[in-house]
């Protein structure tokens, strides 16, 4: 296999491109409903305010929600793998993966709150191998049934030297759309988005048993900063 070349010059999205329309959209629809209230009521100023403030608090957490910083890993990405999303580790541990590899893995977990980055990164430099989405339930997103039971979309990336890690995807009670970029065959790279869940939800990683792994249970996590392991 070939030697991966990192890409380092990214395109710096402000506003992640998953929310442009909606956020037009709200905005259109937010100022068709203060502007006549102002223009035909101009003397219920507490009732227009309370709109309008009701509106742009709205409006702001939407903005939060899409918001897309550019983040590029600063340390030495072989043998590594990192943090695919914003959020707080709530599993560690050994379980019997039965979509891909069907043997034991180390699972790690991180859930997702609705006022975290959504955006998803790639854990590891490599090829995608496969890309499978797979329709469920929407159970809440930190219960351990989530893993297999809801709506997910799995992404195996096999490494240079030939070792696969899988992310999965996974929906929650609020989380109804998965967003995934991959495509099997095409290459992969740290600091590249691999996609975006709506409205909070949790990414899985399976990997190597042998895996040192580097974060703790309820620690937070940076996307595209925070090691969770190193392979051996």
């Amino acid at each position: 296999m070939k030697k991966f070349k990192r890409i380092r010059k990214l395109k710096d999205y402000r506003i992640h491109r998953e929310g442009t329309g909606i956020l037009v959209t709200s905005f259109i629809i937010f100022a068709l409903i203060n502007a006549p209230l102002w223009y035909f009521l101009p003397d219920y100023i507490v009732l227009n305010s309370i709109v309008g403030a009701f509106s742009l608090v709205v409006y702001l957490l939407m903005v939060n929600f899409f918001r897309s910083p550019k983040r590029i890993f600063p340390g030495d990405v072989e043998d590594v793998v990192v943090a695919p999303a914003d959020g707080k580790v709530v599993v560690i541990e050994k379980v019997f993966e039965p979509d891909h590899f069907k043997d034991e893995r180390i699972q790690v977990s991180i859930f997702m709150s609705p006022m975290n980055v959504h955006a998803n990164w790639y854990p590891v430099d490599g090829v995608i191998t496969r890309v499978e989405h797979q329709k469920g339930k929407f159970h809440k997103a930190w219960l351990p049934k989530a893993s297999t039971e809801n709506e997910r979309s799995l992404v195996v990336v096999k490494m240079e030297d030939g070792r696969e890690i899988l992310v999965r995807q996974i929906a929650g009670a609020m989380a109804r759309r998965i967003v995934t970029y991959a495509a099997a065959g095409e290459e992969c790279f740290i600091d590249q988005h691999m996609g975006f869940i709506k409205f909070g939800s949790r990414v899985d990683l399976y990997l190597p048993l042998d895996a040192e792994i580097k974060v703790t249970l309820n620690q937070k996590t940076v996307g595209n900063e925070t090691v969770i392991a190193n392979l051996k």
